[in-house]
């Protein structure tokens, strides 16, 4: 073999290397669960400093709650949350990214309040339910079918579901939005959620290291597909959006850094259902509820009384 051939197989063998260590240190960094060192740590909530602190502590109170679990397709022991209401009306919440359901105390008493059972499950790989990988909502849409099943079987083939995300969570809903469900779901809401995952992907692969989505985004995805089922690619919030059929209120705060306040429009105008947009002027990535609380609730109240007429 020649000097430069040599060279050739040499430089294309290193870069070969370099590329697959690159994108197993990207799934570790942003697909296994475990701590984040580019996710702000909350502030410890006291009377003083959060609004909603009365909520989660109804919410934390062990007497208003009860657990549930599910068995995911794939075998995973999912667990939820859920807070009985005596009524005809569901409400199923989806988390952000390595958060829990435990975090959704605001949101639960939201829901509760407006007449609603609540259940909040804790996606796979977070919280109490099992997973070794974050689906980045593809998986957890299946996960969200098997919940909403749950609710029918548990409450009654009579319920009335609504889907409620936020992040994460708010991409989760939009995917499971694309699949086959039951007439029960009457309505979406989703807050702040991406349009894809490579797309959110490769805007933190520029904002965390300054670098081009190609080729660590791909290379990644092969690797997430090995190691957790999935490519980057099919988690595709704007293309499930397209089959969907289900009244969806579109949420986002126009100062969110995190998940890019232009996503919102390209999310909104995927569907053709029923739907409307709530920009929250001054609100960072998932603090729309916190910068205008009155306006959120009214908001998300008067939509749901359009759809929702237990």
């Amino acid at each position: 073999m020649k000097l430069w051939k040599k060279v050739t197989v040499g430089v294309v063998a290193a870069l070969t290397v370099a590329l697959v260590g690159a994108g197993l240190y990207f799934y570790q960094y942003a697909v296994v669960p475990a701590p984040k060192d580019f996710l702000s740590e909350a502030d410890a909530s006291t009377k003083e400093n959060d609004p909603f602190y009365e909520a989660k502590q109804w919410f934390a109170d062990p007497n208003n709650r009860t657990e549930w679990s599910l068995k995911a397709d794939d075998g995973l022991q999912l667990s939820a949350i859920y807070l009985p209401h005596n009524t005809r009306k569901t409400a199923i919440l989806a988390h952000g990214y390595m958060s829990e359901a435990e975090t959704m105390g605001a949101f639960a008493k939201l829901f509760y309040d407006l007449g609603y059972n609540v259940l909040v499950p804790d996606a796979r790989g977070h919280g109490k339910s099992e997973g070794d990988y974050i689906g980045f909502g593809w998986p957890e849409r299946k996960d969200y079918q098997g919940w909403i099943s749950e609710v029918l079987q548990k409450n009654g083939a009579d319920q009335e579901i609504v889907l409620f995300g936020i992040s994460m969570g708010g991409a989760t809903v939009m995917m499971t939005s694309g699949e086959e469900l039951p007439s029960n779901v009457k309505a979406i809401v989703e807050d702040c959620g991406y349009a894809s995952a490579t797309a959110e992907l490769s805007y933190q692969l520029d904002q965390l290291f300054g670098l081009p989505a190609f080729p660590l985004v791909p290379v990644t995805s092969a690797v997430t597909k090995v190691r957790a089922g999935y490519f980057f690619g099919e988690a595709d919030a704007v293309a499930q959006l397209q089959k969907n059929k289900t009244p969806m209120l579109f949420i986002h705060g126009d100062e969110d850094d995190f998940v890019p306040f232009e996503m919102l429009d390209e999310v909104y105008n995927a569907t053709t259902a029923p739907k409307e947009k709530l920009v929250i002027k001054g609100a960072g990535h998932a603090e729309a509820y916190s910068t205008n609380p009155e306006l959120y609730r009214k908001t998300i109240t008067d939509f749901l009384q359009q759809y929702v007429k237990e």
